[in-house]
């Protein structure tokens, strides 16, 4: 039945094309403006380019519209047009059709990154860091979790599918410049800025994956380490496992089927 419902989540997102514009396509177009209007030269104090920067950033982005916006949306529009309360009578489980929406969009999600990824590599020069590519993915996989998560939360919260659409907006783009996925390093920005990009999880999730893309930092990611040209993943794991447990806590408890007049 898992395997079922993730195959018909999938083929549901597959046939919206505007979904699959904004979460897949949006991206890789956002990476190929970036690095055509700012130039694609190394950054100023360090030995990376422009597009080596900006392409494990955007990948992060593409990860958490799918998990966080598109999950959002689209599971409170099927809750606003009564589809969930249908689901809810029917003799599947409601926890496999929620695990098969969370994994579905994960999918989706890491099918963004490799594209936006191999965009990078193969039009950009963008320089494959192999030695951190599992460390890479496994923060990929655990950052789209943790934001996954979120959005359900959101979902839960909220009343309906327009608020969550505002939500979702308002939270990620602000907070997508704050956490500097769209701003080279080397800005000097308010320290509130900092504070508030430091406490959410959007940055811990971009820096972990644009480090595994720096081939100044030695490491395979999986040890704790001190020295600046270390590399590990294993602080901002914890952070977005902090935030995912804290969000699916929140989600499960006010999680409602139908809608709450």
């Amino acid at each position: 039945m898992l395997v079922k419902q993730i195959q018909y989540q999938l083929m549901l997102f597959f046939r919206r094309p505007a979904a699959l514009f904004f979460v897949i396509v949006m991206p890789v177009v956002l990476l190929a403006l970036l690095t055509q209007i700012l130039g694609n030269d190394p950054i100023p104090g360090q030995t990376t380019t422009s597009a080596q920067f900006y392409t494990p950033a955007l990948a992060v982005f593409g990860v958490v519209t799918a998990c966080f916006t598109y999950l959002a949306v689209s599971t409170a529009t099927s809750r606003d047009q009564g589809i969930l309360k249908r689901i809810r009578g029917t003799p599947l489980p409601p926890s496999v059709y929620m695990t098969a929406r969370i994994i579905s969009v994960t999918v989706i999600a890491l099918i963004s990154a490799a594209l936006v990824i191999a965009s990078g590599v193969i039009f950009l020069d963008v320089e494959m860091q192999w030695d951190k590519a599992v460390a890479g993915l496994f923060i990929l996989v655990t950052g789209g979790l943790s934001f996954a998560a979120l959005g359900m939360m959101v979902v839960a919260l909220c009343r309906s599918s327009e608020t969550v659409q505002a939500v979702v907006n308002a939270t990620l783009l602000p907070l997508a410049f704050l956490s500097e996925i769209f701003i080279r390093p080397g800005r000097e920005l308010p320290d509130w800025m900092i504070w508030t990009a430091d406490f959410f999880p959007l940055k811990h999730f971009s820096v972990a994956l644009g480090n595994a893309f720096k081939p100044s930092l030695e490491g395979y990611g999986f040890t704790w380490t001190d020295a600046d040209d270390a590399f590990s993943v294993l602080p901002e794991f914890l952070i977005l496992l902090a935030w995912g447990l804290f969000a699916g806590v929140i989600a499960v408890r006010f999680f409602k089927w139908d809608v709450r007049l």
